[in-house]
């Protein structure tokens, strides 16, 4: 049994944000139905290489536990089916620019009056209102105007985007969280309601600390690389052997430590006592801290560090995380059998229930593989879908 056992999603989405969200609630044991335009699908599909037998690894990362159905919405039949489908559904999700679905005349009023139950969720770039609503947009857009990329990246360099797609997977998070919450309030109050999930509004939240330093005095935080704005040392460190460590300094009993572990006698002195001195002899300390680092390799000093509970830890690559014991421990790298290309691995999922654990069970899905099972349960006879099929309407 898992948690979210029972509950019936529509999965208007593509690319990576709501199929992200969708992911999230197939994960935990809801029936996402995937919809996906005839003959080309998601986007993602053809997004390589890499490609595994000729399936994308994009899109099989983010799309297992769902079943795909080919819906043609130019044609009305294809509308029908997708009403028949929102009568007993709990949710939809969508990813289209504001105002596609209301042109499609399948927006959440339409789909509210068939089901007033229903629970209507939309992911766009910069939100169903404001001046940049119909404005197009991809993670890398967003993290340049939310300010995330103007924080990432070394003080004398250029601003630098995440390495994945977090505006992206921030707004499938955000938007799976929702849907949740109003999946609760149905529960409590007996009806649906429309959900707005902006990928800007996300990272604008996430801004945090960041922000409040900003609000506190008025002045845009700088770029510090690998280094924390509040704290030091709370920054990477290359070593010896070319790879890099990362040291968490978030408390003065963690000083300490750092300092029994590191045993200099440099770092005794008055002007690193406190955070506060720290900071502000951050262009001494931290070039001093540098070249002791670089006279013994990572594994040597993260041994030390941690030995005397001082927060850190190698700069992994991929390679060495998905070799980590603690990964496999955590079931975080995990296999599956994909129909065309074999034996596949996933990332595992992240939160682990006690009684209505998660699990990997469908693989992501072939275009329209799920068709005839689906239009079947709402009472298509297999004459009748063939039909569609040859009038393209799947």
């Amino acid at each position: 049994m898992k948690a979210l056992e029972g509950l019936k999603v529509l999965d208007l989405t593509r690319a990576l944000a709501g199929p992200f969200c969708t992911l999230m609630l197939g994960d935990h044991g809801a029936d996402v139905i995937k919809i996906e335009i005839p003959g080309s699908g998601d986007d993602t599909r053809h997004w390589g290489p890499p490609f595994i037998e000729g399936e994308s690894a994009y899109f099989m990362s983010i799309n297992r536990n769902k079943r795909s159905l080919t819906l043609n919405f130019k044609e009305d039949e294809a509308k029908e089916i997708f009403l028949k489908l929102s009568e007993d559904a709990d949710a939809i999700v969508e990813n289209f620019t504001p105002g596609v679905m209301e042109r499609f005349g399948l927006g959440y009023d339409v789909i509210s009056s068939v089901n007033p139950r229903i629970i209507y969720a939309s992911i766009s770039g910069f939100g169903q209102d404001g001046p940049y609503r119909r404005l197009p947009a991809y993670d890398q857009i967003m993290q340049g105007v939310s300010g995330m990329m103007s924080l990432t990246g070394e003080p004398d360099g250029d601003p630098q985007k995440v390495g994945i797609a977090i505006s992206d997977i921030g707004a499938g998070m955000w938007a799976a969280f929702a849907v949740m919450a109003a999946v609760h309030h149905r529960a409590e109050h007996g009806e649906g309601q429309y959900i707005d999930v902006s990928m800007l509004d996300g990272q604008v939240a996430w801004l945090t600390y960041q922000a409040a330093t900003y609000f506190a005095n008025g002045k845009p935080p700088a770029r510090l690389g690998a280094a924390h704005p509040n704290l030091c040392p709370y920054q990477a460190f290359m070593c010896q052997d070319g790879k890099f460590i990362n040291i968490a300094v978030g408390s003065e009993r963690i000083w300490e430590r750092f300092c029994e572990a590191m045993q200099l006698e440099e770092l005794s002195k008055p002007d690193y006592a406190t955070n506060g001195d720290r900071v502000n002899n951050r262009s001494v300390l931290v070039p001093y801290l540098q070249q002791v680092f670089l006279t013994r390799p990572v594994a040597e000093w993260v041994e030390d560090l941690q030995k005397v509970s001082v927060p850190s830890g190698a700069i992994n690559d991929l390679a060495d995380v998905f070799a980590d014991p603690q990964i496999e421990a955590r079931d975080m790298l995990q296999e599956m059998i994909h129909p065309v290309a074999g034996k596949i691995k996933q990332t595992g999922i992240p939160v682990k229930f006690s009684r209505t654990p998660g699990g990997l069970d469908l693989p992501p899905p072939l275009l329209g593989e799920h068709n005839r099972e689906i239009l079947a349960d709402l009472g298509y006879s297999d004459d009748a879908i063939e039909s569609l099929k040859q009038r393209e309407v799947i």
